[in-house]
């Protein structure tokens, strides 16, 4: 990012591109491609291009949208390794949400982005990686124009502890300490929160 570098608590952020690809692919390659290998391709996948994908396999999948300008997130680096990331793009660029049928039902407003998937190297989870990482896609997000953002947080119990593991986009409570406002519930468990970003040149 050169003279715009963006760091956020200490850590720097850099978008996701061809550039960062390798950074992004250790961290996958960390955890076994994430979430039982997805390698964060679930949300890109409405329609599933089904035949494409199993040719590829997720891992080249993923990288060809990379490469096409066509996946986006924030990366949170400690030095030169990628330990978090918060994916993000349009509603056309990741059509595919829990719930999504559901969603559509009860959209009000059509967000410019949705921030879809959150993950954070198991070595520097309960660090408050995951808000950095939403914070860094919040700033890129304004760099693109900004707009109507949208996430799709889980919505826990205040005495229900969960593994983060298992959290793919963080929780209700972050969101509402990041500024996003709860708009109503999705599915068992999820919810809508929006927040307003100002365009930044």
């Amino acid at each position: 990012m050169g003279d715009r570098d963006l760091v956020v608590e200490g850590y720097r952020i850099e978008p996701l591109s061809p550039a960062t690809w390798d950074a992004f692919a250790g961290l996958a390659e960390r955890h076994n491609g994430v979430w039982g290998g997805c390698w964060c391709t679930y949300f890109h996948l409405y329609p599933d291009p089904t035949e494409e994908r199993r040719a590829l396999g997720n891992r080249e999948f993923k990288r060809l949208l990379v490469e096409a300008g066509r996946a986006h997130a924030a990366l949170v680096f400690d030095g030169d390794v990628a330990v978090a990331w918060a994916e993000y793009g349009t509603v056309g660029e990741l059509p595919n949400i829990q719930h999504r049928k559901e969603w559509e039902r009860t959209v009000q407003a059509m967000p410019d982005f949705r921030i879809t998937c959150l993950f954070v190297d198991r070595h520097y989870r309960r660090q408050g990686l995951a808000s950095v990482a939403v914070r860094g896609a919040l700033a890129l997000i304004a760099e693109a124009g900004g707009g109507l953002v949208e996430s799709y947080p889980h919505d826990l119990p205040p005495d229900k502890k969960t593994s983060a593991s298992f959290l793919y986009n963080a929780t209700r409570t972050m969101y509402e300490q990041l500024g996003f406002t709860y708009l109503r519930p999705k599915g068992q468990g999820n919810c809508v929160m929006t927040t307003q970003v100002p365009a930044r040149g």
